[in-house]
């Protein structure tokens, strides 16, 4: 069964798998201002060595840290992936705290499944056992946006308990109790 767990490089081919099929469907290009875009663009070398992979996954992890270095107006994040066995699913982020941007745009999570394992109920799962974790972070009520085209995407967050505040630009922003 799958579940959320801290990252860890045990799952690493299957990782760079679930990454190629993000590249495949345009993902990581310069357009594309998500975590996992900016990862695509600026970490595969890295991820070519089981060590520089390793190091990956420990920064990754050490980005929930408060004193940890990162990006001017990047906030903590705890980093969660969705695995099953040996098998990477998909990824979800919680941000500690909004800034304005976040507030826009952003949210307080954020999560990608890779196209092999999507319409198999992962990403409402993944939402669902997320929300305690984001209640133990300080979080109440988290906000999650999806593109207004985006319905899949309205539907898990409803399905979660989302509720509508309002469509700033091409966002739809909903706030979920966390607990």
């Amino acid at each position: 069964m799958p579940s959320l767990v801290p990252p860890t490089v045990r799952v690493r081919a299957s990782f760079l798998d679930a990454m190629r099929e993000f590249e495949d469907e345009g993902r990581g290009r310069v357009t594309d201002e998500s975590m996992l875009g900016d990862d695509l663009r600026g970490r595969w070398p890295q991820w070519t060595t089981v060590g520089g992979f390793a190091d990956y996954v420990r920064d990754v992890v050490a980005d929930a840290l408060e004193d940890s270095p990162r990006r001017p107006g990047w906030v903590p994040c705890t980093t969660l992936w969705y695995v099953e066995s040996d098998e990477y699913l998909g990824r979800l982020a919680i941000r500690h705290r909004l800034t304005p941007h976040l507030l826009e745009l952003g949210g307080h999570i954020g999560y990608d499944v890779r196209r092999s394992a999507r319409r198999q109920g992962h990403a409402t799962a993944m939402l669902r056992a997320a929300l305690p974790v984001a209640a133990e972070l300080g979080i109440d009520a988290a906000l999650l946006t999806c593109d207004a085209d985006n319905v899949a995407s309205r539907r898990l967050i409803e399905y979660n308990g989302g509720v509508l505040e309002d469509q700033r630009g091409v966002k739809l922003r909903f706030w979920i109790p966390t607990a």
